[in-house]
């Protein structure tokens, strides 16, 4: 393998992939022998492998540099055509379900690989080629919008990361002088991001109408990879983060509140837990880098192999620069057996929270894309996969001294009760999709209004200072996921549940929770959901008490 920038890439010829497949789909039907089937199967995941790693190239470098004509150009080629690959991979998904080789697949392979291309099928239809293609072109529209936006604070020109590190201030004003930045920033192209969501909850909406669903939800859930859920069962787990978290984390802002020696804590105060700073890391990109290799290498023998991996290919974009998309992720090369880490380093802790989040995705890619020969099994259902980053960053914990030396405790007293606090804001994101699209005629105006009235009903403590745009609910347009990844956002605290177990486990024996944790990311998603918290001895969070009994070690050590 090369560097990742030095990676192949040429434009993929959809059309002869299509024919290809469609070859494979009457090889696989003809098929006499369990062999010559399975020898089908491997020939089709060879196929689509080359895609999609050629595709996540494309991906990656247009993220790093979205003005980049170039990968602009191959992601408008590509979102315009791999949708048109649905008619076939209905067939060959239709073709291999009623295969009379089907209980040899999965003796070798699992039901898990049947149950995912039964739900698969259920959003796949030619009827929506072009709905798929619109998406996709709105998607990429919002991207730029918000990768290109900028505007100077005291001299400096800033996009959103960019103004994150002056909301880190210790100085009061700054941090509120950068909040109003962030906010005008966001309020001056929000007309054009509510016409981009508009148009998205439009297509969305016609998408599920076509297929025969009842809602846009039921489409979610199976392009976010929860086919083993429900509306309710996901309403249940925020009535619990409603009846457990928020309480306690509310009790935290009020003691935050105290202990920065305000009256009261404002929107601009809760990022900052300490009234001299909060830990900030210490050492450029690639001495945190360096930090990185050698913690893992310390962690285990597992993780020292795969990060040297990752530093000896390049497999990393850190640093915030112009042009480039907002957020973090990591994605897979299957091509390479390999991940890419994308991030924007702004010089606060959340810096080390992606070497230690997105690296626990990278771990898991790099272990399941080493055992299974089938894509299918790269990664799991989302809330499995956040478990894998949850955890890491709380396993890394004994080595955050490397980052920033004696503040090391103050980067883990924040951290754990920052975590804790998010999930009230997680699962109103959640609700306020449900909302949305319970009532899809809703104007913006309504929208916002059915936010704000969520994020007090979870987020009590929340205070704007007045500043009229997110007080009238504007907040909400600042999460991507609601735009890019419908219904994900949940799939975060329903795995900080897990990641809170295996902290539990942590406590009573650490060897044994890596090596829970260690199996679990081996097994990638050759499980279903309910399976894999089994196999790694975690709490199902739809149970009653499963919150409070998950987060226990946790509102224990924060009340402490």
């Amino acid at each position: 393998m090369q560097k990742f920038r030095d990676l192949p890439y040429e434009r993929p010829d959809i059309a002869a992939i299509g024919s290809k497949a469609e070859a494979l789909v009457k090889k696989l039907a003809g098929a006499s022998s369990y062999e010559e089937a399975r020898s089908c199967l491997m020939e089709k995941e060879e196929l689509f492998r080359s895609l999609s790693t050629l595709e996540t190239i494309a991906q990656v470098r247009n993220t790093i540099n979205t003005t980049d004509a170039f990968y602009e150009a191959e992601m408008e080629y590509l979102d315009g055509n791999t949708p048109k690959l649905i008619p076939v991979l209905k067939d060959w998904n239709q073709t291999l379900l009623l295969s009379p080789y089907r209980p040899e697949f999965e003796k070798e392979f699992g039901a898990q690989l049947f149950r995912l291309l039964e739900a698969e099928t259920r959003a796949q239809d030619p009827a929506i080629i072009e709905d798929r293609v619109e998406e996709a072109n709105l998607c990429t529209e919002y991207s730029k919008l918000t990768a290109t936006c900028s505007t100077i604070f005291r001299g400096e020109t800033c996009n959103f990361y960019g103004l994150l590190k002056h909301m880190h201030s210790v100085d009061r004003a700054e941090r509120k002088e950068a909040f109003e930045a962030w906010a005008a920033l966001y309020e001056s192209i929000a007309d054009r991001l509510d016409d981009i969501y508009d148009r998205m909850i439009a297509v969305r909406c016609r998408m599920a109408e076509k297929l025969g669903m009842k809602s846009y939800c039921e489409l979610a859930y199976i392009d976010s990879q929860k086919p083993e859920f429900t509306p309710e069962m996901i309403a249940s787990f925020r009535q619990q983060v409603k009846e457990v978290i928020t309480p306690a984390a509310d009790k935290l802002r009020r003691e935050q509140a105290k202990r920065l020696g305000i009256d009261k804590l404002r929107y601009y105060d809760e990022p900052l837990f300490f009234p001299d700073g909060n830990a900030e890391p210490h050492g450029t990109p690639a001495e945190m880098i360096e930090a990185a290799r050698q913690m893992y290498h310390e962690l285990s023998e597992e993780t020292g192999e795969f990060f040297d991996f990752m530093t000896r290919y390049d497999l990393f974009d850190l640093e915030s620069k112009p042009g480039k998309r907002t957020g973090g992720y990591c994605t897979a090369l299957p091509g390479y057996k390999a991940a890419f880490i994308f991030s924007n380093f702004n010089g606060t802790s959340a810096d080390v929270d992606v070497l230690t989040h997105e690296a626990g995705h990278a771990f898991m890619v790099y272990n399941s894309m080493r055992r299974f020969p089938l894509d299918e099994y790269i990664w799991s259902n989302f809330s499995i996969d956040e478990i894998h980053s949850m955890s890491m960053e709380l396993f890394t914990y004994p080595w955050m001294d490397k980052f920033f030396g004696q503040n090391a405790e103050k980067y883990r007293y924040g951290h754990l009760r920052e975590t804790l606090c998010s999930i009230p804001y997680l699962v109103s994101v959640d609700e306020f999709q449900h909302r949305v699209f319970e009532n899809p005629k809703m104007s913006a105006k309504e929208r916002r209004a059915v936010w704000r009235e969520i994020e007090k009903a979870y987020m009590p403590w929340r205070d704007y200072g007045g500043n009229a745009f997110l007080e009238e609910g504007g907040f909400w347009m600042q999460k991507q996921h609601i735009f890019l990844n419908p219904f994900y956002y949940v799939d975060y605290a329903l795995a900080q549940m897990g990641a809170f177990d295996f902290y539990t486990k942590m406590k009573e024996d650490r060897e044994k929770a890596w090596q829970d944790y260690y199996t679990l990311c081996c097994a990638g998603g050759s499980r279903g959901y309910f399976e894999l918290l089994d196999l790694a001895g975690l709490h199902n969070p739809f149970l009653p008490g499963s919150v409070a009994a998950s987060a226990k070690a946790v509102l224990e050590e924060v009340a402490e």
